[in-house]
């Protein structure tokens, strides 16, 4: 690793605020590379590793704390996208190719939760996450299927949308068709707030939605900010309700992290040289930031954690 500089001249301050929230004595690594579009990374505590998809190779890639090595992990892997884990640990992940939302089982069976809706064949779920009533909220836009990059051509069935997979009887309920382009979704630390990323208006938007209070359906959208010449994509909450964005797309000082207030007030960013489509909280005390960025996967120790699994 090459020399570091106490603070990381990196990790950049716009509001006092943000300054509880980083470690002077702490810097941006790179943990991993050659990947060509790294996303999803989702952490395995109990092993101590990471997992994330590199997208175009059509892999889900593992890296592991102990050794601070890199290996792929499943490959063909469906073009995965976003990843994350459910209630009992089990990764659950996005899959272009199968215009899926898939379980990987404890002995590596691999369980099909989501593939259609109405009759119809879901587009190329995104993003998701698992609520702590175990439902699983994802997004399905249709950016696996509009060519053979990223997943395969295809014609588009449904409408844009964001559902919820019923954790006892595996419904699938459409939630929400109202969002252009719904990428990135996670949930305020109480869960009385969904947020989602509008990935197709210009701007950008990051937008709410209150919750129901049975937890199944979502109240009228609206926009918390917009990202004026950024690219949001994938994002993660702190247990202060902080959202920490991936970011980037049309000039390098964009490229990074950057970490809104509950209220949607810019707080500072965390500048790499890479766009970052996702991130997630891992480590021992879930205080470790691991950003898949482009072609790399990057951390950096804060002093927040993520919200923990309830």
């Amino acid at each position: 690793m090459p020399p570091v500089r106490y603070p990381d001249p990196a990790v950049v301050a716009l509001d006092p605020r943000f300054e509880k929230l980083v470690l002077p004595l702490a810097a941006v690594e790179r943990i991993a590379s050659g990947c060509r579009w790294a996303e999803g990374p989702v952490w395995f505590g109990d092993g101590r590793y990471l997992l994330w998809s590199d997208v175009p190779n059509d892999r889900i890639m593992r890296w592991d704390e102990a050794s601070g090595q890199t290996h792929v992990w499943r490959h063909p892997s469906g073009h995965a996208n976003g990843n994350t884990r459910d209630r009992e640990g089990r990764l659950v992940t996005c899959e272009h190719q199968g215009r899926r939302v898939t379980r990987t089982e404890y002995d590596g069976r691999i369980t099909v939760l989501a593939d259609r809706y109405d009759g119809k064949r879901l587009n190329s779920p995104n993003d998701l996450v698992v609520k702590s009533d175990g439902s699983i909220w994802f997004t399905d836009p249709p950016f696996g299927i509009v060519g053979y990059y990223q997943g395969e051509k295809a014609e588009q069935e449904l409408p844009s949308a964001i559902y919820r997979i019923d954790p006892h009887s595996g419904e699938v309920a459409m939630v929400c068709d109202t969002v252009n382009g719904p990428n990135g979704l996670a949930f305020s630390p109480d869960e009385k707030r969904l947020y989602v990323i509008e990935s197709r208006a210009r701007p950008r938007n990051v937008l709410v939605f209150d919750v129901s209070a049975d937890g199944r359906t979502l109240g009228p959208q609206r926009v918390l900010f917009d990202a004026a010449e950024g690219t949001p994509d994938g994002f993660r909450i702190d247990v202060e309700g902080n959202l920490w964005c991936g970011w980037g797309m049309g000039t390098p000082e964009l490229d990074g992290v950057r970490v809104y207030s509950p209220r949607g007030e810019l707080l500072g960013r965390i500048a790499l040289p890479e766009r970052c489509a996702n991130l997630c909280f891992g480590g021992r005390h879930r205080n470790r930031l691991f950003m898949a960025s482009s072609t790399s996967v990057y951390s950096l120790f804060v002093n927040t954690q993520g919200v923990p699994a309830r």
